[in-house]
């Protein structure tokens, strides 16, 4: 009895090692394409992107709510022009201990496209922002389909910085709503840029 407990135990270690092992080529492979096929950031520069190390504990489950009857409204920018969005839902869960809420957006002009009609935009800061991450704050895109019974995966490890963080005066970032800066400190994802912009 004793002996067949100690292979199962050994079974399920190395089942779980495999399985971190996998998240984190995953991850990394993730990363890897997000440097290489990054849109602003090109040539030797691209060196000067950082990003926490990978931590599984930073991927989520949260509880979804959809919300009724939202209004469409006019999102901060870094620049002149506003963005429109509405809250698409909002989202419950707990890190570091902290039980928090963050609202997940749906932006009208993209909604009217056929290849991003599905997308939708989780904006935040937290306490990281400003001191080891872009001081704005942080991006995660999710889908309408990442949404399964009334839950989603949340991976910060995927949080990346909007366009503003490496070119100033371009570009008309969305800058996070009050309601999504978080009191704790995330330290999972894209850094600061290493370059000055």
């Amino acid at each position: 009895m004793k002996q067949t407990i100690s292979v199962l135990l050994i079974i399920w270690a190395y089942q779980l090692s495999f399985s971190q092992d996998n998240y984190k080529d995953s991850l990394n492979s993730y990363i890897s394409n997000y440097v290489q096929n990054h849109e602003v950031v090109t040539g030797e520069d691209k060196e000067s992107f950082r990003f926490y190390p990978i931590d599984e504990k930073y991927k989520v489950i949260a509880r979804f709510k959809k919300a009724v009857n939202s209004n469409w409204f006019s999102m901060e920018t870094s620049g002149v022009s506003k963005k429109t969005f509405r809250v698409y839902g909002s989202l419950y869960f707990s890190i570091n201990d902290t039980s928090v809420t963050l609202n997940l957006y749906q932006s009208q002009s993209m909604m009217n496209t056929d290849e991003y009609q599905d997308l939708l935009f989780l904006p935040f800061a937290d306490l990281t922002s400003g001191e080891e991450t872009y001081e704005s704050g942080r991006y995660i895109d999710l889908l309408i389909t990442d949404i399964v019974k009334n839950q989603v995966i949340i991976d910060f490890n995927k949080a990346y910085n909007p366009f503003c963080a490496y070119v100033s005066g371009k570009y008309n970032c969305p800058i996070p709503p009050d309601e999504n800066q978080l009191p704790v400190a995330i330290p999972a994802g894209e850094k600061i840029f290493a370059q000055p912009h």
